[in-house]
């Protein structure tokens, strides 16, 4: 597979500095039942890295002695680690708000046949993969079947409440082009979504995010492989909105990997693009539980005019 990372590293894009930490992002790892064409971590199947135990109660350690309200669980599928339940459960008997990137059809997957019930029962909000409302383009993106298999989990979420207008259980599905192109606005695209989901399945959620993919890993490769690369990044160095700087993630969140290694967001994670502010090739979570990262520079590369462009981009969606 091609990579773009080195294409990446030099870059113009304009200083960024942190503000108060609120966000800790852990991924858990990059198994996954699924191997999406757009997949920046490259997860599937055959993936073998899961953050252990010891690095779990690490990221509680964390969590508590930095008073971060929100924990954003991301994979792969995180679900599939063997101590997602037991993260879940302490972080949410901490007071902290959880996030579950999830796939919705491992909530349909042998074994995983608790796992919506379990979503409810900690009040995790849901952010949920659904990178098109037509079932020929998903099962085109992510494998055949994954649209029904979709369907059926989300129908799972919403029969506990998830989605609907008297609940406090929050389902949120998020939109990926499967072209090297811009998401078209959020707050249009959300209609069609509500208005498609509702007639032809009865579903019901609550927000969508519209995400601009990233040229690196596995969608990075196939640009490079169609001859797409450059036009790409024209693209989104074309769409630059300097008002998107105000509100990009990593001003308030860190991403932690699978071992336990600190990076600015998960795109930089993917790059192995090492925090600037202890300029050391990787900084473990252990090194920072008693630094505050409040003013200092984030590492930038070329893939941020992703979430710059246009609309913005970022895990909560639009920027504007």
């Amino acid at each position: 597979m091609q990579d773009t990372r080195p294409l990446l590293l030099k870059t113009d894009f304009p200083a960024v500095q942190r503000d108060a930490l609120q966000t800790l992002q852990v991924n858990l790892g990059y198994l996954c039942n699924l191997s999406c064409t757009h997949c920046h971590v490259n997860a599937g199947p055959a993936r073998t890295e899961l953050m252990d135990r010891d690095t779990v109660d690490l990221v509680l350690d964390y969590l508590s002695m930095k008073g971060i309200g929100t924990l954003d669980l991301t994979g792969g599928s995180p679900e599939m680690n063997p101590h997602f339940r037991y993260l879940v459960e302490a972080a949410t008997k901490m007071g902290v708000t959880v996030m579950d990137r999830c796939n919705p059809t491992i909530l349909v997957e042998e074994g995983y046949e608790y796992l919506a019930e379990f979503l409810a029962q900690h009040h995790v909000i849901v952010i949920a993969s659904m990178p098109c409302h037509s079932e020929q383009n998903v099962d085109q993106q992510r494998g055949k079947g994954v649209y029904r298999d979709s369907i059926l989990g989300l129908k799972r979420l919403n029969s506990l409440g998830y989605g609907k207008r008297d609940s406090d259980l929050k389902l949120n599905l998020v939109y990926n082009p499967d072209t090297p192109a811009l998401p078209p606005p959020q707050e249009e695209l959300a209609k069609d979504y509500k208005r498609i989901l509702w007639a032809d399945h009865e579903i019901e959620f609550n927000e969508l995010f519209a995400l601009a993919n990233m040229p690196i890993s596995r969608f990075g490769a196939r640009l490079l492989a169609k001859g797409d690369y450059v036009e790409y990044m024209n693209l989104l160095r074309g769409s630059f909105s300097q008002a998107n700087l105000e509100t990009v993630m990593c001003r308030s969140l860190i991403s932690v990997d699978y071992q336990g290694y600190v990076y600015d967001c998960d795109f930089n994670q993917m790059l192995m693009i090492p925090l600037v502010a202890t300029d050391k090739p990787r900084t473990h979570l252990s090194e920072l539980l008693r630094v505050d990262l409040t003013g200092m520079e984030v590492a930038i590369g070329e893939h941020c005019y992703g979430c710059t462009a246009g609309q913005g981009s970022s895990c909560g969606g639009a920027l504007n």
